[in-house]
């Protein structure tokens, strides 16, 4: 099992911060959040680690000898969407934890040995352009919708995808890619297009478990939430 960590937006919405830190980077109960994903993933056994870097990637390279990870760039991290990022690392991503590295994981919900693929799931209060998760009585996910609402679980920025699941995604995404018109999509439109040809269920966490910074006030607000 392995896992990889996509780091290569720009993170403008937190300028200007960003100007000099990338954006998963910034610190949060001083620690960059990319830092406490990757204890996360050791202290469940995961030590295969493939951070995937293009704004910014110099300040990444501390990481390779602080935790032993392998860096991989994207040098079109400002044309393409994280399609092309997940594209770059599809030979590892069979076995292997997906995780977004702007986001602040408040607890170590990982697990250790996951039976299925899964996405890592609460329900948020209020939300705006987020996926929401569809599933039937057994979890097992049956569609996702991008939109606004409440009380609906979407997706968190966490995932797992066994050998099964993963080596088929790998063959629509490398379709996606040579087929040329990409550059809109998100890497979960893959998943999303082919859910029912995939075993997938959602995993329940608790709404405070993990939280998206996608602004300065979602920064400022998460650090007020959970800062000692």
């Amino acid at each position: 099992m392995r896992a990889i960590l996509l780091a290569a937006g720009m993170g403008t919405r937190l300028r200007p911060i960003t100007l000099t830190t990338p954006k998963s980077l910034v610190e949060i109960n001083g620690k960059p959040m990319l830092e406490k994903q990757i204890e996360f993933l050791q202290e469940v056994g995961v030590h295969e680690i493939i951070v995937v870097t293009g704004y910014l990637t110099e300040k990444f390279e501390y990481l390779k000898e602080k935790y032993g990870v392998k860096l991989v760039h994207n040098d079109k991290y400002d044309v393409y969407n994280n399609i092309y990022t997940m594209y770059l690392v599809r030979e590892y991503l069979p076995d292997s934890y997906v995780i977004d590295a702007d986001n602040y994981l408040n607890r170590n919900f990982l697990l250790k040995n996951p039976k299925t693929s899964m996405y890592f799931s609460a329900r948020k209060p209020e939300f705006t352009n987020e996926w929401m998760i569809r599933f039937d009585e057994h979890y097992k996910i049956t569609d996702l919708i991008p939109g606004d609402g409440e009380n609906d679980y979407i997706l968190c920025g966490v995932s797992y995808w066994t050998e099964e699941d993963g080596r088929y995604i790998v063959k629509k995404l490398e379709e996606a890619v040579a087929g040329g018109d990409f550059k809109n999509l998100y890497w979960d439109d893959i998943v999303k297009d082919n859910i029912r040809k995939l075993n997938v269920y959602l995993q329940e966490i608790h709404p405070n478990d993990s939280y998206e910074i996608d602004s300065l006030e979602d920064l400022e607000k998460v650090k007020k939430l959970v800062e000692e």
